[in-house]
This record gives C-alpha cells, sequence and structure tokens, in this order.
C-alpha cells in the first residue's frame, strides 16, 4: 500500500503545475475538515497556508499579466518620464475607524461595522459585517449578516436601526470582504500580498468606504430622481437622517417604504425608533409589536428586543431593560451590544463582578467597539485595578481615538502611576 501525499503539498503540487482549479477545490475540502489544525511552527497554521493558497489559486485562474499585454513603442522607451511617488495621495491610506476627516459622523454618533463603515439603512449579501474580525470567521461561510451596533452606557441616540438582514447561499464567495478588518491584515505580510492580490484580480470590485455621508446622501437623492421607488436608497436616506437627529424627517422615508408595500420585521422596527425619538409615543410600541410578530429568525428578533430595552431605558423602566437586553440574550448570545447594555444595568445595582464578566464578553465578541473597553476601564478604575484599567482604556483609545472620556481616564491613571 502507498502512502498518500499530504493534503497541503499535494494542493501546492497542483499549484505548481497550474492546475489551479484542483487546488482550489483541496484547498476547500481542508479548510472544511480541520479549520483549527496546526503546523509544529505556530506562526504558520495550516488553515492559513491554505487560505494562502486557495486565494493564490483564484487569483491564477483569472490574472492578466499587464506587462505581456502592453507594447512598448521606441517613442515610449525614450520619451518615459514616469516617476513613481513618494508618499500615497491623499485619501488611499487605509485609516482606523473615527479617524476620518471628511466630515463623517463619529462612532459615538452613528453605529459602524467593525471595518469602520457607517452602518446603512440597506443590507445586501455582499455587504454584511460580521464579529469577531478574525480570518477563520471570514473564511467560513457566514451564516446570517450581523451588524455593529455601538451602544454606550451615557444616553443619547446610540441605538441601531435594523436592517434588511439577508441569509447568504451555503456555496456563497469564498471571502466576505466586509467581514475582514483591512488594517489589521495589512500589517501581516504572508496574509496582505496573497489578500491584495485576490481582491484586485478576482472580485475586481472597488467597493472601499470613505465614510463622506454627505455626498452618498446627495447620490442617493439623485438615485430617487431617476428612480422614486428604489427601496434601498430611500432606507439609506432615512437612516441617515435618523443619525443627523431628524428622526421625523426619517419617519417620512419609511412610511413611504410602508405605503409602497414593504412589510418586514426591519422596516416596523425602524418606525418603532423613530417614532420613539419623534415623541409619537401611540405608535412606538405598536410598531415593535408588528416587528416582533415578522421576525423571520432569531438574530431579527434580538435586534427588536434590544431596541425595545433602550426604548425602556429611555423611559426609565430599568427592570424592563433588564428584562429585554436578556431575552435578546436568549435570541441572540452572541450580541455584544447587548451584553455591554446588561453590564451597564448590573454595575447600577452594584454587580461588579458580574458586569465585569459581561464587559469581557462584549469585548470579546466585537473588538472593533470601544464601549465595553472603555466601560471596563472605568469598572476597574473604580475597584482599584489599575492595570487592568489602562490595558482597556488602550484598547478603546485604538477603536476610537477621538473619545474624550477615554482620553481623560488614560490620563488620570498616568498621573497615579507616576504617583507610585
Amino acid at each position: 500500500m502507498g502512502s498518500e501525499m499530504e493534503p497541503l503539498l499535494l494542493a501546492w503540487s497542483y499549484f505548481r503545475r497550474r492546475k489551479f482549479q484542483l487546488c482550489a477545490d483541496l484547498c476547500t475540502q481542508m479548510l472544511e475538515k480541520s479549520p483549527y489544525d496546526q503546523e509544529p511552527d505556530p506562526e504558520l497554521p495550516v488553515t492559513q497556508a491554505a487560505w494562502i493558497l486557495k486565494a493564490r489559486a483564484l487569483t491564477e485562474m483569472v490574472y492578466v499579466d499587464e506587462i505581456d499585454v502592453d507594447q512598448e513603442g521606441i517613442a515610449e522607451m525614450m520619451l518615459d518620464e514616469n516617476a513613481i511617488a513618494q508618499v500615497p495621495r491623499p485619501g488611499t491610506s487605509l485609516k482606523l475607524p473615527g479617524t476620518n476627516q471628511t466630515g463623517g459622523p463619529s462612532p459615538a454618533i452613528r453605529p459602524v461595522t467593525q471595518a469602520g463603515r457607517p452602518i446603512t439603512g440597506f443590507l445586501r449579501p455582499s455587504t454584511q459585517s460580521g464579529r469577531p474580525g478574525t480570518m477563520e470567521q471570514a473564511i467560513r461561510t457566514p451564516r446570517t449578516a450581523y451588524t455593529a451596533r455601538p451602544v454606550t452606557s451615557t444616553t443619547g441616540r446610540f441605538v441601531r436601526l435594523g436592517t434588511a438582514s439577508m441569509l447568504t447561499s451555503p456555496d456563497g464567495p469564498f471571502i466576505n470582504l466586509s467581514r475582514l478588518n483591512l488594517t489589521k491584515y495589512a500589517q501581516k505580510p504572508k496574509l496582505a500580498k496573497a489578500l491584495f492580490e485576490y481582491i484586485f484580480h478576482h472580485e475586481n470590485d472597488v467597493k472601499t468606504e470613505m465614510n463622506n455621508i454627505s455626498s452618498a446622501a446627495e447620490y442617493y437623492k439623485e438615485v430617487l430622481k431617476q428612480d422614486n421607488t428604489h427601496v434601498e436608497a430611500i432606507a439609506c436616506i432615512g437612516s441617515n437622517h435618523f443619525y443627523s437627529d431628524q428622526p421625523e424627517i426619517a419617519l417620512r422615508f419609511y412610511r413611504r417604504l410602508l405605503q409602497m408595500g414593504v412589510y418586514n420585521c426591519q422596516l416596523f422596527n425602524n418606525l418603532g425608533l423613530c417614532c420613539f425619538y419623534a415623541q409619537q409615543y401611540d405608535m412606538t410600541l405598536t410598531s415593535f409589536e408588528r416587528a416582533l410578530a415578522l421576525a423571520e429568525n432569531e438574530e431579527e428578533a434580538a435586534d427588536v428586543w434590544y431596541n425595545l430595552g433602550h426604548v425602556a431605558v429611555g423611559i426609565g423602566d430599568t427592570n424592563l431593560a433588564h428584562q429585554c437586553f436578556r431575552l435578546a440574550l436568549v435570541n441572540n448570545n452572541n450580541h455584544a451590544e447587548a451584553y455591554n447594555n446588561l453590564a451597564v444595568l448590573e454595575m447600577r445595582k452594584g454587580h461588579v463582578e458580574q458586569a465585569r464578566a459581561l464587559l469581557q464578553t462584549a469585548s470579546s465578541l466585537a473588538p472593533h467597539m470601544y464601549e465595553p473597553h472603555f466601560n471596563f476601564a472605568t469598572v476597574s478604575d473604580k475597584i482599584g485595578d489599575l492595570q487592568r484599567s489602562y490595558v482597556a482604556a488602550q484598547k478603546s483609545e485604538a477603536a476610537f481615538p477621538d473619545h474624550v472620556d477615554t482620553q481623560h481616564l488614560i490620563k488620570q491613571l498616568k498621573q497615579h502611576f507616576a504617583m507610585l
């Protein structure tokens, strides 16, 4: 009996012999069978190697060498005055979430995804966002659309409008680009080149956010001039008005969708939030009841219960808010924002250890959110655990550098350390 070749080595052999489809199929089987298997070298897991090899195989299938196509004449060779730029063009460098200077809202005002993209009023399967932002989560086919919904312990419109959550097919794309934290993986040379070539040659689709909300709203209005029944444009404009502190105007857009025949959980969820913040309390609970009745899966029901918890906080009923956030976790135990808000309620009751445990869970589920890190730093500072408080405050600052409360806390902790 002859011994079979190791799968990764066989896949590499297929790649070297330019049998890219066989290589990609074998890598797919490896990723499905042993997603957590690792080589003795901890720096290069087998999953990561298979992922890179599959990305390169898919890239090579559609790769076109521009140098071979371009035919340089004598004039181009003699009169070539091209020069490589020494600095990147403005607006082309990767930025951390919250550091945008184009006038877009900060994460404290409008919820963002893990890549720093403000959420819109509409979600397509190719723009889903997930948590946590790990390569393993991006490789696996996502179950449903998860969108980041930051919420702090302070008051204000820190809520998440429901979006059109859609299930993806089991044979979906190899990698969901919106689930990747590009800033993080750009710092890993082993992954960066393969990832860039896959996006550039295979996906061949430029869908990078610029965080320019005002220009986006103007373009959506131009869309409505061409097609005044465009659901996505109406939903996104309504969402923009809501997060611009104009719930009454947002309510008009969502009512327009209702008149057009759109009848789903997300729409009634948005109507309930707009009615609450527009002080039309008679329609608030009715809209949320209809949203719960129309929820197609547990994730949608969790979002509705989460927003009901915010309504309860707004009217001062902390017991109802506590129950709503727990019901949100019953429907979706990966709901990081519900963990965060539940921790705030527990902290107000004096249950410090339980609050810290909930905050740690929230920060592990959504590391791109700054609220769990900041709240954990605040709780740790109050009980005297300065070291953990400082570490959590640094994570909060990395997620949202412009957060003033985090900056004050770090300054205060540095003064404590200087006195020791």
